[in-house]
């Protein structure tokens, strides 16, 4: 855990102290959280406004916790977070003097999926009490696509999160996975794919590249399923067509005043024949 102006033990101490006090002094819980959905490596924000519980308070001093472990906490210009969500949770302080004190989650991992509890610190005239504000239900879920592509063109996978650690393949009539890249495995890597930021290439591509590229995580869960189709472009040589003008007032009015022009000329001559 990493603490910014804290000290760690007594400040450890201090936050079970007031997890046991709010055990007693928070508001009841209510029975339907507000349900947040994301996609695997993206950012995802936990709403939270305290303004709808409270009328003012002297210091902002925020709580966001699972129901088994604290994840956030910010008072002042003191912070704390937890271990696994370490450069990853931020409050806005600038929002959170305004009344909104939502959980800004980056990177969301499938490891973040469950319920999430806001709570601000009020000082009574006795002791300190947890007022509850807020319940996120936090899913996460992964990124689907289908692809099609021609021979020789390039495939571009995005890796989405710094947490993903290998991709996999599958032909399509085959049934085994072949590990394609792993990252930092440079052996592994050479003459596969090749590693950009942030994605993975595989250039030129062949008939036997049709079938299912997924990238996993540390976990081996799939952060993203690509289904690709390899087909073979025709090369035929393309002739310029030729379309007919359509036929308008103006062209028609053109043609009589021609017609007219040629009357008149001729006019004259037929008389002398005559």
């Amino acid at each position: 855990m990493k603490m910014h102006g804290i000290d760690r033990d007594r400040h450890f101490m201090h936050l079970h102290c007031l997890w046991i006090v709010g055990c007693v002094a928070s508001s009841s819980l209510p029975s339907v959280p507000v349900s947040i959905s994301s996609p695997v490596g993206s950012q995802a924000i936990l709403p939270c406004k305290w303004r709808s519980q409270l009328d003012d308070v002297p210091v902002c001093h925020i709580q966001w916790q699972t129901p088994d472990e604290p994840v956030f906490e910010q008072k002042g210009e003191q912070q704390w977070q937890a271990s696994e969500f370490e450069g990853r949770v931020e409050v806005p302080k600038e929002k959170l003097w305004e009344g909104d004190c939502s959980l800004i989650l980056r990177d969301v991992q499938f490891g973040d999926v469950g319920l999430y509890e806001s709570f601000m610190v009020v000082d009574g005239a006795r002791m300190k009490r947890r007022v509850f504000i807020q319940s996120v239900q936090l899913s996460v879920y992964d990124h689907k696509s289908k692809l099609s592509l021609g021979i020789g063109e390039d495939l571009v996978l995005k890796l989405h999160t710094p947490q993903a650690m290998r991709v996999v393949f599958q032909g399509r009539n085959s049934t085994e996975w072949k590990v394609l890249w792993i990252r930092g495995d440079k052996k592994l890597n050479r003459g596969h794919l090749e590693e950009a930021e942030g994605v993975v290439v595989l250039r030129g591509l062949r008939m036997d590249n049709s079938g299912t590229f997924k990238v996993l995580d540390s976990h081996g869960l799939s952060v993203s399923t690509v289904k690709l189709t390899v087909e073979e472009v025709a090369k035929t040589l393309k002739l310029p067509q030729i379309q007919d003008k359509p036929v308008g007032k103006s062209t028609v009015y053109r043609s009589s005043s021609l017609l007219l022009v040629f009357v008149l000329l001729i006019s004259p001559l037929i008389q002398h024949l005559l």
